[in-house]
């Protein structure tokens, strides 16, 4: 997969390749990331690429000109690519969203500053507007590079093992269960037996549960989206009961 990124400060962008999950997928290949700075298209000689505001107001707002061709020369580089801008008006960037770019052969992100960027060059070259959340950033460079790490980590051969991005929060509409490791007892606080039992079928139900009671107490408002089955449904009431009981 190529991703190649149009920032104003690509050195900030480029240290996303150099530490976890995307520095593998980097040097296994599987992932190539370049970036692109809109001043080389500037149409000035101080190289500035934005303007006050037409109707006033504060703030500087990135011009479309520039934009608008490194989005072409970028497409030269990594080929047909869908464009990504982030943005606090864009939708939320999810786990499914992630699995749906990691399966794009190639992406250009836009990386908005100052007031934003021009609308018209948001209309003619934009295909997805995304967000990391309902608060403000100084740019989109830190949210393009979380976008990246959820990306690279979906990329086949990136995860040591296949099954965990399949395990992880949100994967199937839940978050995840516990996990525990060793010591057995720390500070008086011991791993559920069930894991230690070696009975597959008791630890799947043991996971899906906690998986289920976990996503209820915290973020409830995903199970609203959710058709739960007879076992979720179950295991779930159980779960709340012992909650309550606890409680």
């Amino acid at each position: 997969m190529k991703i190649e990124v149009v920032t104003l400060f690509p050195e900030l962008v480029e240290q996303v390749a150099r530490h976890g999950m995307p520095r593998i997928a980097v040097e296994g290949g599987q992932l190539v990331l370049s970036t692109r700075n809109p001043r080389d298209y500037a149409q000035n000689r101080w190289r500035r690429v934005d303007d006050r505001s037409y109707g006033g107001g504060p703030g500087m707002v990135m011009e479309a000109e520039p934009l608008a061709q490194a989005v072409a020369r970028a497409k030269q580089s990594v080929g047909p690519a869908r464009v990504v801008s982030l943005s606090p008006q864009g939708e939320p960037l999810t786990q499914a969203w992630a699995d749906r770019l990691s399966k794009e052969p190639a992406l250009i992100v836009l990386c908005g500053r100052y007031e934003g960027l021009d609308e018209r060059v948001v209309a003619a070259e934009v295909d997805f507007e995304l967000s990391l959340g309902d608060f403000v950033l100084s740019g989109g460079e830190l949210a393009a590079m979380a976008m990246i790490d959820a990306i690279a980590r979906l990329l086949p051969g990136v995860l040591g093992h296949e099954q965990s991005a399949e395990n992880d929060s949100f994967a199937k509409g839940l978050l995840d269960h516990p996990h525990y490791t060793r010591p057995e007892a720390w500070r008086g606080v011991r791993v559920p037996e069930v894991l230690m039992s070696g009975d597959h079928e008791a630890i799947r139900r043991w996971r899906l549960k906690q998986a289920l009671g976990q996503t209820w107490l915290k973020r409830p408002d995903l199970l609203t989206g959710l058709e739960l089955d007879a076992e979720q449904t179950r295991l779930l009431r159980e779960f709340i009961e012992e909650y309550r009981e606890q409680s």
